[in-house]
């Protein structure tokens, strides 16, 4: 049964940072294309960050240069840092992995960013 399971989500004041981590279980994660989304109230969902299984990665205009993108494939995790963060960066995060026609979703962490 594969598995995704999100961490590192909380409250944080505007300027500050969070690690996001996503721990993979029951797939073979390494071939896995991972990505972030996230979604805020009354939005719809999007792509924040992408990291290939070659290691290439790819950021949403709007948090290039604040956050960073990475994974550990002997840890099977990906993971997201996220500085100097801003009231509108406030979302439910979720980790996706996808292979081919093969995707999963995780089950979201929230992330709230206000003074």
């Amino acid at each position: 049964q594969v598995q995704l399971v999100e961490s590192g989500g909380g409250l944080v004041q505007p300027g500050g940072s969070l690690r996001l981590s996503c721990t993979a279980s029951g797939m073979r994660f390494s071939i896995f294309t991972m990505s972030w989304y996230r979604q805020a109230p009354g939005k719809q969902r999007e792509l924040v960050a992408v990291i290939t299984s070659d290691g290439n990665t790819n950021y949403a205009d709007s948090v290039k240069g604040r956050f960073t993108i990475s994974r550990d494939n002997a840890k099977k995790t990906v993971n997201l840092q996220m500085n100097s963060l801003k009231p509108e960066d406030t979302a439910v995060y979720y980790c996706f992995a996808e292979f081919l026609r093969v995707n999963y979703w995780g089950q979201g962490t929230q992330v709230t960013v206000s003074s």
